[in-house]
């Protein structure tokens, strides 16, 4: 569903990414893990629209994506929910949601979604009217999913997100982000750096370092492999 080819990306003079490759097939979940500074979430951007690549493609569906604008790239069903969640802070739960939809014009479809968003996240029916920046970092992150859902998506990349967020809830978001994969059949790309969880519920893992692709291979054995558990599974 999804090829990057030799994806190259830099801020200024300061190289990002050395020609990255990744796979994506539908309805799979893919994860990219690695440390801080290793290119996880500039791969993501660059997929999105945010960040320009210098060099190489990212083919969607078939369709040479490169360079596209943001909001082209989401009328075309990939959402991406950014680190740190982003929520319209002054706005409230309700409102982000309705922000998600800002593209279509279906109005029983949208409130088929903002239905099966409420159902998915009881809590952010329990406080739609609650202004977004007073909830908890798992909320905001409940949300800033929820609002990805509202653009109808067919492929959704996560950065990050269990950052920030109590243990007992990244449990609770993780096993949504499952459910949602198998319920709606959307395709994930997961950017985590608890690698553990991101390699217990994804297929297949690449492993980044210095924006390069050190090792890709199916999450099960990424797990076992002993150089992936003593750099991030602490074993």
């Amino acid at each position: 569903m999804l090829e990057v080819k030799n994806l190259s990306v830099s801020y200024g003079a300061i190289a990002a990414l050395h020609g990255v490759s990744i796979s994506v097939p539908k309805g799979d979940i893919v994860t990219l893990i690695g440390g801080n500074g290793a290119g996880k979430t500039t791969t993501l951007r660059a997929i999105s629209g945010l960040q320009r690549a210098q060099a190489g493609e990212v083919i969607y569906e078939g369709r040479n994506i490169t360079n596209l604008p943001a909001h082209e790239i989401v009328q075309l069903g990939l959402a991406h929910v950014p680190e740190g969640r982003m929520v319209f802070a002054n706005l409230t739960v309700l409102e982000n949601l309705q922000m998600g939809a800002y593209l279509r014009s279906d109005k029983p479809g949208i409130a088929a979604d903002m239905d099966y968003v409420f159902n998915v996240f009881p809590r952010l029916k329990e406080r739609a009217k609650q202004i977004s920046g007073t909830l908890s970092g798992g909320e905001q992150q409940m949300l800033a999913i929820g609002r990805a859902l509202m653009s109808k998506p067919k492929f959704l990349m996560l950065d990050e997100p269990s950052l920030g967020i109590a243990p007992l809830l990244v449990k609770t978001i993780f096993q949504k982000i499952v459910e949602i994969n198998q319920q709606q059949g959307i395709t994930i790309l997961l950017v985590e750096q608890n690698a553990n969880l991101a390699l217990e519920v994804s297929r297949f893992g690449y492993v980044l370092e210095t924006g390069r692709v050190l090792l890709q291979d199916e999450s099960a054995k990424l797990r076992s492999n002993p150089q992936v558990k003593s750099a991030y599974l602490g074993g």
